[in-house]
């Protein structure tokens, strides 16, 4: 395939445009990798990135898409050799590289993971950025004592979204009781089918804490939403909980004292999965593979085309994107 499609970013006068484009390979940026490009996903940042929002890009023109999985085409690292499937999540990619979103991509080789066993390109997208940082959460919680045997609620802030989803799925298959929150009534059987128990109501967490401490409920959270909802969660964790921290849809002020930390001794994990260190990821995805049901992957995925991500960028920073939006770059 000589020339190719993709969806490219441009901005004029301080606007961003989009467009579907043919480009050929020697327009591609460096890399000693070429991989065909067959599903890449909709995540948060890529509805900021395609509103020109958050000034996460800043040169244009640019192919957006953080995350991708498909097939090597061409490698000049022993690494990798043609036909090998590989997924790529992380390193900026889509931000100050190109992306995911066409049927093309050159990157640097040590930035791609082998597809694990057991799952396909579209099942690894289906979990993309937003199910690896779910799976990272968990490991990071679990590794700061949380067990399934303890009595008590694992909350999962911003719930019926894609990192949310995946972790009330993992946290359920694993034993735990989730306490799934979100403020859209429409999807509380939508999580109760991924195996929440409990529905919480985003008001009761998005007002931020009264007091730096509140009676004790979460054992742990995910919480995928920052600003005055982990302010609520701080307060309300139990003696040495932990909350894996994982976004800041909600903002980056953090409205709290010392006193969750001195007196409970509860831990912030703070999950950054562009840059997450190769072992951890292989560990991280390979866990993903063997834990993540394949048949409720379907129950949380919907697929797009590329022509359909600028509608949809608009519609997940407006929290109207349930689940995961698998994108087909070959529709």
């Amino acid at each position: 395939m000589s020339e190719f499609n993709a969806l490219m970013l441009d901005e004029a006068e301080g606007k961003v445009s989009s467009s579907i484009c043919r480009l050929t390979d020697a327009q591609l940026p460096a890399g000693d990798v070429t991989v065909r490009v067959e599903y890449s996903t909709l995540n948060y940042k890529d509805g900021l990135i395609l509103g020109g929002l958050g000034r996460l890009v800043r040169q244009y023109p640019h192919i957006p898409g953080i995350d991708f999985a498909g097939t090597v085409e061409a490698s000049d690292n022993p690494a990798y050799k043609p036909g090998d499937k590989v997924i790529l999540t992380g390193w900026r990619v889509g931000e100050v590289w190109w992306g995911g979103y066409a049927q093309k991509a050159r990157v640097k080789a040590e930035w791609l993971v082998p597809l694990p066993s057991g799952l396909t390109t579209r099942q690894a997208m289906a979990l993309g950025t937003a199910g690896l940082t779910a799976m990272l959460a968990v490991m990071g919680l679990e590794e700061h004592g949380l067990t399934p045997d303890q009595s008590g609620e694992v909350l999962v802030t911003g719930a019926a979204g894609g990192l949310g989803s995946v972790a009330t799925v993992i946290l359920a298959r694993r034993g735990y009781m989730v306490a799934a929150s979100t403020g859209r009534a429409s999807q509380h059987d939508y999580l109760k089918g991924l195996g929440a128990k409990v529905l919480v109501d985003r008001a009761e967490l998005s007002g931020g804490a009264a007091k730096p401490l509140l009676a004790e409920r979460w054992l742990g959270c995910v919480d995928s939403v920052g600003g005055p909802t982990l302010a609520s969660v701080l307060a309300t964790l139990k003696l040495h909980g932990s909350v894996a921290s994982c976004g800041n849809a909600g903002g980056v002020e953090l409205a709290t004292t010392v006193l969750p930390f001195l007196l409970r001794g509860i831990n912030v994990l703070g999950i950054d999965s562009a840059q997450c260190p190769t072992p951890r990821r292989l560990k991280a995805w390979q866990r993903l593979a063997a834990e993540m049901p394949v048949d409720l992957l379907d129950a949380l995925t919907t697929e797009a085309a590329l022509a359909d991500l600028p509608g949809l960028g608009a519609q997940i920073l407006e929290g109207e994107v349930r689940g995961r939006v698998v994108v087909d770059v070959n529709r």
